[in-house]
This record gives structure tokens, sequence and C-alpha cells, in this order.
């Protein structure tokens, strides 16, 4: 089985208290950019180590590093170095030396064992049922159920419990982050507006960039001779780039940041979401050109801004619908909550009123006091599970029982109408660039800190 034909879940989402419905609607920050790409990493190592790497052991094994009570040991690094050679092999990048290689997966294991701990030590969990409900959103999303996704993972020499509980560590730092960082940012309405005038006065609102970068890192109490040997190294690695070596592979061999084994690639970013010390170089900046050294708290950054496209706003289609949603629970399995939702919708197939069924059954207490009215809702508002089952219905239509991560529902679509959201669009484009870029911002700072206040011992030889 090629790793190609598998693929993760939408992420994990949580809501915003101003909108409708708490249980459904969500904005793009809440979708956990983070974790999708981290799962979807987890899963590779499935796929792509083979049996003798995972479900094997090592006949010697060795502590390469100590972090805080925790270790890493010397076959945990062979199993992900072997990982992140394969997904360089299929992108087709050039493979860095051992040693480079080694040191960069090294610190992205040391880093995770620090978020991991805080997790614990700040009471983050991941009870089963949420793991459940996890591995069965993955197993649907690459339409199997979940004993015929366990059999596929298992036949590719991945233990099944180990694949789990990788996936639960995931879980556990995306949660994490969502608590000391993202549930932290607020944007102002003034903050939109500034930014909205700004965006028209350089006629790019609607542009979108593609951006890379190679940040050399700075602790947050390095001395002068610290920071100038950061900065020594920056200015290596930006020469090299101006001799004509490949951005990816001198991010690879060189850059601190998160992103560094993806080539440094930041993906798409809206103006907005770019983070302020270079936005202004960004923009200034053609296809392909590489920024010169930026300085900022976390250290030396250098940019390569890859391509820009073109975005847009107008028309779209809103729908209004009122939905019952069941949660399964310790007392009600997920087939007794299918039952329950069958038979309700055989009830106003019948004629009943889906208000007042809805009043008296819905988990979802806030649309339930509304008879289930969710209000009038546009593409991406909700979850795409629900999305998908409310878009295949006509006006009047109503679904057949369907999960999402929230439980079981069944939908009712009342009407349908074509509207210009242009100003709401752009205006909650600008809420997300911005809190985007904040977040980003806060999220680089807070894992800077606690990188700092660990205790780190590495152990690897050269």
């Amino acid at each position: 089985m090629g790793s190609g034909m598998w693929h993760m879940p939408s992420r994990e989402k949580t809501c915003p208290p101003d909108r409708r419905s708490v249980t459904l609607r969500m904005s793009v920050s809440d979708r956990f950019r983070g974790l999708s790409r981290a799962l979807g990493r987890v899963l590779l190592a499935s796929l792509l180590l083979g049996p003798s790497a995972v479900a094997g052991r090592e006949p010697l094994d060795a502590i390469v590093a100590v972090v805080n009570d925790d270790v890493v040991m010397a076959s945990e690094l062979k199993r992900m170095v072997r990982r992140i050679q394969k997904e360089l092999e299929q992108r087709g990048g050039e493979m860095p030396p051992d040693r480079v290689l080694n040191r960069q997966v090294l610190e992205r294991l040391v880093l995770t064992k620090i978020q991991l701990q805080t997790a614990r030590q700040t009471g983050v969990q991941v009870d089963d049922e949420s793991l459940n409900r996890a591995m069965s959103n993955i197993a649907a999303e690459n339409g199997m159920s979940l004993a015929q996704f366990r059999q596929a993972v298992e036949s590719e020499g991945y233990g099944f419990v180990q694949f789990r509980e990788d996936i639960r560590s995931e879980i556990m730092v995306s949660r994490l982050r969502q608590r000391q960082v993202d549930n932290l940012i607020h944007v102002s309405e003034r903050e939109i507006d500034n930014y909205l005038a700004t965006q028209a006065r350089q006629e790019k609102i609607d542009h979108e960039y593609h951006l890379a970068q190679i940040l050399v890192a700075v602790p947050g109490d390095a001395d002068a001779d610290r920071r100038k040997a950061a900065r020594d190294k920056a200015l290596a690695a930006l020469k090299r780039l101006r001799q004509g070596e490949d951005f990816e592979q001198v991010a690879i061999a060189v850059s601190d940041d998160q992103e560094a084994l993806d080539g440094g690639d930041l993906g798409w970013r809206r103006p907005g979401e770019i983070p302020a010390i270079y936005a202004g170089v960004v923009t200034s900046l053609r296809e392909g050109g590489v920024s010169d050294l930026i300085e900022s708290p976390n250290g030396y950054h250098i940019v390569k801004l890859i391509a820009v496209r073109g975005g847009g706003t107008g028309l779209v289609t809103e729908t209004h619908a009122r939905h019952i949603l069941v949660k399964p629970d310790d007392l009600v399995s997920a087939e007794a909550a299918r039952a329950r939702l069958d038979r309700l919708r055989d009830r106003v197939l019948a004629g009943e009123d889906f208000a007042g069924l809805a009043r008296l059954n819905s988990a979802d207490k806030q649309s339930a006091a509304k008879g289930g009215d969710l209000g009038w809702m546009s593409p991406g508002d909700l979850v795409p599970k629900f999305e998908d089952a409310m878009t295949a219905l006509e006006p009047g239509g109503v679904s057949e029982p369907f999960e999402t991560e929230f439980g079981w529902h069944i939908v009712q679509v009342l009407e349908r109408r074509r509207r210009d959201n242009t100003v709401e669009a752009m205006r909650a484009q600008a809420r997300e660039a911005i809190r985007r870029r904040k977040g980003e911002e806060e999220r680089q700072a807070w894992l800077r800190r606690l990188r700092d206040e660990a205790y780190v011992e590495y152990r690897l030889e050269e």
C-alpha cells in the first residue's frame, strides 16, 4: 500500500464563543493547522518505515538526549531519521549529510518531549473516547472502517497501540498550544480597520504569498557573544544562498525553525498573516527573491518569496438550516445514537415538527433552544462533514444520520440564498490574518521560552 492513498482528516476544531452554534461553527484559526501536518507525519511513519524499523526492537539502544526527567533513545531518533529520509526522497530533495539530519531530527524530538511534559504538568489530557473518535475520523477519511484501518496500519508493520499513542501525543501538544497561546490572542475591531486600510493603500488585499524562511534562533538569555555567533551563522547561510545554493537544502542544514525539515516552507499567507517583522520586506520581493538578514527577538531570519497569487470575494451561497445532535457517551453508544436519530428522522418525515423534536432531543443546547436553528451559514462556517451533508440537501430535505467529531446529527435545510458578502468576508479574512500572524509570533516566543527553561543534555555522538 502506498502512502499516497491515505490522507489525514480535518484538524481537531474548537468553537468560537460568539457564533450561533458553539457545537459546529468554527473559524479557520481554530482548525489546528499544525495538528494536521503533525498527524500526517505520524501516519507517514506507519507507511514508510516498514516492519523492521517500527515493530521490531533495536538490538542495542542508548540515550541520545536527556530532556528534564525524560530521555530520547537512539532507537527513537533512528526511526524518525528514516522516516524523514523517506519524506525527502518522495519530495525529490537532496539528502542532507547524516550529521545535519540527525541534529535537526533530534532537536525536533527534544522540543516534542518538552511540550508533552508541559501538557501533562498543566493537566492537558486526551481521554480514550476523544482518541477513539479521532481514530475513527482518520479511518473514515481514508474510506475504511476502524477495523479495516487497523488492519492496514498493522500490515505495514506499525503497532496499532503505538500508532494510537502517537496520535494522542499530537493532540495533546495541539491542545496545549491552543490553551497557552491561541486562546489568549485577541483581535480588536480597530486592528481590523487598520489592517484593511493598510492593505487598501497597498492595493494587495487579495494577494497571497507563498513563503519559506530560515531562522537562526537566539535564546532569550543569550549574551553578546552568542548573539554574534548566531548572526555569523545566519550571514554564512545568506552567503550560500547568494552563491546559488538551494534554499530548501540550506534551510534543512541551518534553520532552527519548526519547518526546517520541510525546507522552511511556511505555506501560503495573506499579507496580514505574515509576521510583522518582515511583512514589508515580503511585499517588496520578486517571486523567487530572497531577503537580506532580518533581526527579531527570536533570532535572525532569511525569507524567500516562492510565489504570489491573487484572491477575490463576491457572491456566496448561504444556507439556513437546523439540526439535532445526539452525543455518544458511557450510556449511549454510537450505534444507539444513530438509531435514535433514525427514529427522530422518521418522525419528522411523518409530519412531526422538527423544531419541537430538536428542543427535546438535541445535545446542542444553544441551537436546541431555538428549535435546532443554526441561522444563515456561509461556506466554511461549519466542519466539513456537516457542511457536506447539508450541501447535498434541497430545501426542505432531511439528511440521514451522520457523524462528526461532535457526535451524530440529522440536519434539515430550510432555505438558500445568494448574497454578496464581500465586506463581511474581507473583515473575516482580516481578523483571521491578524490572529494567525499574532499566533505564529506568540507560538515562536512560547516555544523558545519552553526550550530555554528546560534542562537538555545532548549525548549524540557526531
